[in-house]
């Protein structure tokens, strides 16, 4: 039961990270791999499979906010939402690799959703960067890096 315990609240905490909430998974992630009590492959899939869902969440919602632009209440003024999407031109869905970013990373997936990146490719992508990161937080621990 412990077990099923730990994973979990490492997948919230990667999903959480992974949104527009402030959070740290990777001192979660590490403090697991130092126990010692875990599978290394599994705690590497749970926070990435967390830490991509959570991602989603902000394309979700970069999906639906194109509706409120023009409030006043809008986070982002016209300019910066321009500025914003044509950066994302420019680069390509091929920018959401660095989504795992601590600045900027969730922006990344806000404005995939505004400009409607498929799904599909958004999950891959994004789940390659955040699977990258973890895997080098994962060797870092171990003392591999």
């Amino acid at each position: 039961m412990i077990d099923l315990a730990a994973y979990a609240g490492l997948f919230a905490a990667a999903f959480i990270a992974a949104t527009i909430f402030p959070m740290q998974s990777e001192a979660i992630l590490v403090g697991l791999l130092l126990s010692g009590n875990y599978s290394v492959p599994a705690l590497i899939a749970v926070a990435s499979i967390g830490n991509t869902l959570g991602a989603a969440v902000n394309w979700l919602l970069g999906r639906g906010i194109e509706r409120f632009r023009e409030r006043r209440w809008f986070p982002a003024n016209p300019r910066q939402l321009e500025r914003a999407e044509r950066w994302y031109r420019k680069y390509g869905k091929w920018s959401l690799l660095l989504a795992w970013l601590p600045v900027g990373g969730d922006a990344l997936t806000v404005i995939a959703g505004v400009l409607k990146e498929p799904l599909w490719s958004f999950l891959l992508l994004v789940f390659i960067g955040k699977l990258a990161r973890y895997l080098v937080v994962a060797f870092a621990t171990a003392g591999l890096i």
